[in-house]
């Protein structure tokens, strides 16, 4: 009776944890798409401008992906839609990387 009482109070408090790191995949994109940025505005071929613009993006992706786990589930719809959000902002560094800068 009393592991499982046990086990059932490790299940209650573990519970929130395991909802709030329930996207290690989005959050991998993330992390690598942050370093892209970094890495564009260290070596210059990202303005501060562009570097910001970028970030702005970051953080709206980090919301969605917020508000998708904040009932402790996300959705394959949800999932969907922050990886389309994620390849359009992937596009975007990208594209701004590759651009002329005016050199």
């Amino acid at each position: 009776m009393r592991s499982i009482l046990a086990a059932v109070l490790l299940t209650a408090i573990a519970a929130p944890a395991f909802a709030q790191s329930g996207t290690p995949g989005i959050d991998r994109r993330q992390a690598i798409q942050d370093r892209r940025i970094e890495q564009g505005y260290r070596s210059g071929t990202l303005s501060a401008q562009e570097a910001w613009k970028l970030d702005q993006g970051q953080r709206r992706v980090h919301r969605m992906e917020r508000r998708a786990k904040a009932d402790g589930h996300v959705s394959r719809w949800e999932r969907q839609r922050i990886r389309d959000a994620q390849n359009r902002q992937s596009h975007r560094i990208n594209r701004e990387k590759r651009d002329w800068n005016g050199y």
